[in-house]
């Protein structure tokens, strides 16, 4: 796996094998296998990034490209899935505006989502036929692979029955939301993905009801160190990509 911290006009792809930390890009000729592509691109607009997804996709469906996980932050912004209901926007219009946050309504699915800095957000595009993958197995390695970056920092966190994401203490009284999910296929090839909490404002969060559930609570891996009194601070949002991304290769590998 290559992993590359350029931006935009970097787009590495990485053979399996290779450690996420080699800076080296290589060919997009390599579209074969189980080769995925992963890039940090830093903190940038979500329609810049919800444009580059879409060509990517395109790419990747007509061949051209191999596999790629794109790995970011973006600036303060909540995005409504296809059929997500407004209502769960809690904010008016005019908070939203002084604030400079843009509502975004996409092709994915859920409800209304909050992306912000201090978050790490994950889009595979991968062309699920090319590995005989099906919809559910790739959400099922995108909430491992979620997790085993949680527990790679001392945070215990695990799915929930009907609630896709991450979750800590999904089971107890107080279910605290770490990582939402939301996918778009079409082609076959997968966009849109996964936003992880590393130490964002959780007062943001208080914009929406998170994925449409009035009264969720929402969490971080800093506040979850923090509640256990640990000593340890959260990781950068990087450091977390490049877990995230090994995580990730590791859950589609076990589910192939």
């Amino acid at each position: 796996m290559s992993w590359s911290r350029g931006g935009l006009n970097r787009l590495a792809c990485y053979r399996a094998g290779v450690d996420i930390a080699t800076l080296t890009p290589l060919s997009d000729n390599n579209v074969a296998g189980d080769a995925i592509g992963a890039e940090w691109l830093g903190r940038i607009e979500y329609r810049e990034a919800w444009g580059l997804q879409k060509r990517l996709a395109a790419a990747r469906a007509d061949g051209n490209i191999g596999d790629r996980l794109l790995l970011l932050e973006h600036p303060a912004v909540l995005t409504l899935g296809k059929h997500a209901d407004e209502g769960h926007v809690l904010a008016s219009p005019a908070d939203l505006a002084r604030r400079g946050i843009e509502v975004v309504r996409v092709e994915r699915g859920g409800e209304v989502t909050y992306h912000g800095p201090g978050q790490l957000v994950a889009y595979p595009i991968i062309a699920l036929s090319r590995r005989g993958l099906l919809v559910r197995p790739l959400v099922r390695a995108l909430e491992a692979a979620m997790i085993a970056t949680c527990e790679a920092f001392g945070v215990v966190a695990a799915r929930r029955d009907g609630h896709p994401g991450c979750w800590c203490g999904p089971d107890g009284p107080s279910p605290r939301k770490i990582g939402a999910l939301g996918i778009r296929v079409e082609r076959g090839v997968s966009y849109h993905g996964i936003a992880l909490n590393i130490d964002p404002d959780l007062a943001d969060f208080e914009l929406i009801d998170p994925c449409g559930m009035p009264d969720v609570e929402s969490t971080s891996i800093a506040r979850e160190l923090a509640l256990r009194g640990a000593t340890t601070t959260a990781p950068s949002v990087e450091a977390a990509a490049g877990l995230f991304a090994r995580s990730l290769v590791a859950a589609l590998r076990a589910s192939g």
